[in-house]
């Protein structure tokens, strides 16, 4: 009688951890995801490990870290997002470590209107002005960051350095690589972005 208990027992491990594999399919969302993945290798690990069933055992001891590191990604992300204050100053400085450090003589252009979008920039020293606004962009500025959010990705405007300045150029590759690994500089870009843009639409109203 015992053991016909424990083999229902067992049965209904594997029926779970079954049920969570598909619950796993047809979530909408990451965490869930995750978590009921997380789950169903448990159940489906135990129900191995008690039949014996030992190919099936390894798979979900290789899939269990894999699903509970992903979900700790995901966490992590949220709550880096979650603890930058609305006021926080941006500090793009983390470029250096990506980037290619570039140094320009003074009237050089970085890039002009209408180039293919290849990079964005971090200005270490010096001073640019984007020519056609009137706009100057000083140390610890980044430019360029708006041609990788268009549809035609070419530069909108030209870029002129006003003095001797050293830059370092990120690809779009490192750049959504570094918006990935710190989800802070994602939203600095996203900031800057927004307020460009609004200081651009308001351009137009102030000399009305």
């Amino acid at each position: 009688m015992d053991q016909i208990t424990t083999l229902h027992v067992i049965e209904a491990i594997g029926w779970a951890g079954a049920a969570l594999t598909v619950a796993t399919y047809a979530m909408n969302t990451m965490v869930p995801l995750r978590v009921f993945a997380v789950a169903s290798n448990i159940c489906i690990g135990v129900y191995a490990a008690l039949l014996g069933l030992w190919p099936l055992l390894v798979m979900d001891l290789v899939l269990l870290p894999i699903n509970l590191y992903r979900l700790w990604q995901i966490v992590r992300l949220r709550r880096a997002l979650e603890y930058v204050p609305e006021s926080h100053e941006p500090d793009f400085s983390v470029v250096k470590a990506y980037g290619k450090r570039r140094q320009l003589d003074a009237r050089s252009i970085v890039f002009e209107k209408g180039d293919a979008v290849d990079s964005l920039y971090f200005l270490e020293h010096g001073k640019v002005e984007i020519e056609g606004l009137g706009v100057e962009l000083s140390d610890g500025e980044i430019f360029g960051e708006m041609a990788f959010f268009t549809d035609s990705a070419t530069r909108t405007a030209t870029i002129r350095c006003l003095e001797d300045t050293v830059v370092f150029e990120l690809d779009k590759t490192r750049f959504m690589r570094l918006q990935f690994e710190d989800p802070t500089f994602g939203m600095a870009v996203m900031r800057t972005i927004t307020r460009r843009l609004m200081l651009a639409s308001a351009a137009p109203q102030a000399n009305a």
